[in-house]
């Protein structure tokens, strides 16, 4: 049996924002997950409710997104798991079992629908790390998302050993208010979206499988193209199976939350 870990982070959160997370989760799914948190008992109580383990950390929320590999990376060493899933907590839940799928690659991304270069945060993020040049080259490709990453454990290593180095060399370059000041640009909070992008669309990462948004076993709907539910409120792909994992529900969710509601209530 397959020694699988699904990491994700819970800074400045408290229980009820990732309760859908967890209770999804552990409808399918009973191997070890660890959330790394802030100094929080009642989210560390809940938590291990759910047999989950917990890192604590004192980075504050808004350096969660550019922090967290570095603490992940910590997390892995010495330990060797088959596989792992990277992943972000409050806007996705789970209608299965995220491992009970036969990948194509050692480590796998999830597209989105939308090209680079017709998302200005993407868009932003790239130019702002690796210049003009670097994002004129590979602008027109689809954007993959870096909350949900799954992969072996030797190629997760490797991805977040890549994240850190390419994070120190390519900082984000902020707005000058905020360099004077040394206080954080709020822009730059997803930067490692670009990093992401970079290595895969520049093939740093050399072997890996991309999985497009309507065909795959992970939804990230944001952009999502076509929305639709099967008769047990799932949402399903283009070959009406049920995503494994839908990522970013929050963000469209005046359109579909009474079916998404009607998933949770049957938890």
């Amino acid at each position: 049996m397959n020694k699988n870990l699904i990491l994700s982070a819970a800074v400045g959160y408290n229980f009820q924002q990732i309760k859908f997370f967890v209770k999804s989760l552990r409808k399918y799914y009973d191997g070890e997950v660890c959330f790394f948190i802030d100094e929080n008992e009642i989210l560390e109580k809940e938590l291990k409710k759910y047999n989950c383990n917990i890192i604590k950390t004192k980075i504050h929320r808004n350096e969660t997104i550019n922090k967290r590999n570095e603490i992940f990376s910590k997390y892995l060493e010495n330990k060797d798991y088959d596989n792992v899933l990277l992943c972000d907590s409050r806007d996705i839940y789970f209608q299965g079992n995220p491992f009970d799928f036969n990948y194509g690659g050692p480590i796998n991304f999830f597209l989105e629908d939308y090209r680079i270069k017709d998302c200005p945060y993407n868009s932003n993020w790239l130019i702002k790390t690796y210049g003009k040049d670097a994002f004129d080259g590979i602008s027109g490709k689809t954007i993959l998302c870096s909350g949900t990453v799954l992969g072996s454990s030797s190629e997760i290593k490797k991805y977040l050993s890549l994240l850190k180095k390419h994070g120190s060399e390519f900082k984000y370059k902020k707005k000058f208010k905020y360099f004077i000041t040394f206080r954080p640009d709020p822009e730059g909070r997803g930067c490692e979206q670009g990093h992401a992008n970079y290595l895969v669309h520049k093939k740093i990462i050399k072997d890996y499988h991309l999985y497009s948004n309507s065909g795959g076993p992970v939804a990230t709907v944001f952009y999502l193209k076509k929305i639709i539910f099967d008769s047990e409120s799932r949402l399903v792909n283009d070959a009406g199976k049920p995503y494994l994992l839908v990522h970013q529900y929050d963000k469209r969710w005046s359109e579909f939350s009474h079916i998404v509601n009607n998933f949770k209530n049957n938890l």
